[in-house]
């Protein structure tokens, strides 16, 4: 259901990105992979380029070709080096990179945002999450991150919570909906990648270990990058903005826990 397709992947020089731009390969799409670190093995082209500013999303979208099928959203900062810089990858850099492809997209095409069980808590959080959602542009993440008193040590989730009210927004957000752009999520729980061990520092090993115990393992790249291929393929025309838990069961044992069921 891929084949044939242009697959844009950004992330791609570890973990997540990696695995899921070599199966679209595997799959028969034509991949074009983005990350501001190249990888050692390339699944199709490269396109070096740092979405954290508004510059470096716009001079990225001028390389790219005209016809794209599907966008991968995987790139993404652990959090280690404070919120503003993580809220300006995750989230809003992300955000500018899938607006301003939307030309450039198909239609019926998909956008496949990665975002996390560490954004389980945007209805908790829900005021703040929609008033820096709704903040239209890239503007000064900084001074955002200070307007809304986001502490470092939140920035991961808080990205992730942005992320998700984002994508259930966008699923029916005119920019989008006028060319069936389907706009999902794809949340992971604790995942053997490279980054693991930053998330640890900025979690905490007991929370980390938690979420681990709960399912029995911890997820692999391998585990994540069907799901996110599935949401860009045609089998998955008719799912829109949803959030998929690919956890192992980590969201249904929290809501068992949290509701009393």
């Amino acid at each position: 259901m891929l084949f044939g397709k242009i697959v844009l992947v950004t992330g791609v020089a570890s973990g997540i990105g990696a695995r899921t731009a070599e199966l679209a390969g595997q799959l028969g799409a034509d991949v074009i992979g983005v990350d501001v670190r190249e990888p050692a093995t390339a699944a199709g082209s490269f396109v070096k380029a740092d979405i954290s500013t508004k510059a470096g999303v716009d001079d990225l979208i001028a390389r790219l070709p005209h016809r794209i099928d599907a966008l991968c959203n995987v790139a993404g900062l652990s959090g280690n080096t404070g919120a503003a810089a993580t809220l300006a990858v995750n989230f809003f850099g992300l955000r500018a990179l899938s607006e301003g492809l939307v030309p450039k997209l198909r239609e019926g095409g998909a956008i496949v945002n990665l975002a996390s069980i560490a954004g389980y808590g945007w209805r908790a959080h829900l005021n703040r999450a929609a008033s820096i959602v709704g903040i239209e542009g890239f503007p000064d993440v900084a001074q955002v991150v200070c307007d809304h008193a986001v502490r470092n040590e939140e920035g991961y989730p808080v990205s992730k919570e942005l992320l998700l009210l984002w994508t259930f927004r966008a699923a029916h957000q005119d920019l989008f909906k006028r060319r069936g752009i389907r706009v999902n999520a794809v949340s992971p729980g604790p995942v053997e990648t490279p980054i693991l061990k930053q998330f640890r520092t900025v979690l905490g090993d007991a929370r980390v270990d938690s979420d681990i115990a709960r399912v029995g393992r911890a997820g692999t790249a391998g585990d994540i990058a069907p799901v996110v291929l599935f949401l860009c393929s045609d089998g998955a025309r008719w799912i829109n903005g949803a959030n998929v838990p690919v956890d192992g069961g980590l969201e249904a044992s929290i809501n068992a826990e949290m509701f009393g069921f």
